[in-house]
């Protein structure tokens, strides 16, 4: 259990106890899990290792997923960022190179941090991580971005869904994206209400986003999505660095989203019966991938 039910009732009381986001987390944890700050920071450093390891891992060349449809790009991506062929900056290349990696690691089966999914694994732990480079932030500031994180995340769990099952990806790459903002504003220095308005903003970005993995795995176009959210999150943190504010509160925007993903076909809602999975390459790939087993399974449902 969450101890706020709302992220307005969370700026609020920050605001009021001037205090960072992050700090009414771990206080509310504290009294949640019977844990000390210096515990729960702990286990969160942890956490963020795992994320770091998995960057790693995923940054090997060669690298290849068991159905082949994914593997190698977060290395190729590096090499152009090692380069100095990317046009986004260093920040923006840092960010969608180890949300590809991640991503990429999770398809693997590799060792990754759900967060706040599996398939949303890149998103968060990519901006953070990046952000903690350029900014030259400790772990245990990094792991305070994750604190906030975890904070607007338990809320959208409890008003809406993380689960692109239920939700579409917008309830999943779309939280991702929605939590990594709120986060890296904190990081950067800016308000708990900047953190709020990053969060509404990245969500709006994405409203309506389907869940149509090709093949039901979790890889296309399932990675390429981490980098799009990592970056949707860049672009939210500094419209509201920048004083930009939602026009939509971040409460009613993610109201909007389960209104969405209750209203969304089952197609739509990673079953692979819709968007990209039903496309003649995707089904294509299904079939290259699983055979006759797939095909039968498509004519019994």
């Amino acid at each position: 259990m969450f101890g706020y039910d709302s992220v307005q009732e969370l700026v609020e009381a920050a605001e009021k106890q001037q205090k960072r986001i992050s700090d009414l987390v771990i206080e509310d944890q504290m009294i949640e899990l019977g844990m000390t700050r210096d515990e729960l920071t702990g286990k969160m450093i942890d956490n963020l290792q795992v994320m770091k390891e998995a960057v790693n891992e995923g940054l090997v060349s060669g690298r290849k997923s068991f159905s082949g449809l994914s593997g190698g790009d977060a290395f190729r991506l590096n090499e152009a960022l090692k380069g100095d062929r990317m046009l986004g900056g260093t920040l923006f290349g840092k960010a969608l190179v180890k949300a590809i990696a991640i991503a990429e690691v999770n398809a693997t089966m590799g060792r990754i941090c759900a967060s706040p999914t599996a398939g949303s694994c890149g998103i968060l732990p990519a901006v953070v991580l990046a952000a903690a480079e350029e900014l030259g932030l400790s772990d245990e500031e990094a792991a305070a971005g994750l604190f906030t994180a975890g904070g607007i995340g338990m809320i959208i769990a409890a008003k809406a869904s993380i689960s692109g099952a239920e939700g579409g990806c917008q309830a999943e790459c779309g939280s991702a994206s929605a939590m990594a903002a709120a986060a890296l504003v904190e990081l950067a220095g800016g308000t708990p209400r900047m953190a709020a308005n990053a969060c509404a903003i990245a969500l709006k970005g994405v409203l309506g986003l389907v869940c149509d993995p090709v093949a039901g795995l979790v890889e296309v176009p399932c990675v390429k999505r981490n980098a799009m959210g990592a970056a949707n999150a860049l672009a939210a943190a500094d419209m509201a660095l920048a004083g930009i504010e939602s026009k939509i509160p971040v409460d009613e925007v993610i109201s909007a989203m389960k209104a969405i993903g209750d209203a969304m076909s089952p197609k739509f809602k990673e079953t692979a019966e819709g968007g990209l999975a039903d496309t003649p390459t995707g089904r294509r790939l299904a079939e290259k991938i699983f055979g006759n087993e797939n095909k039968k399974n498509k004519q019994q449902n």
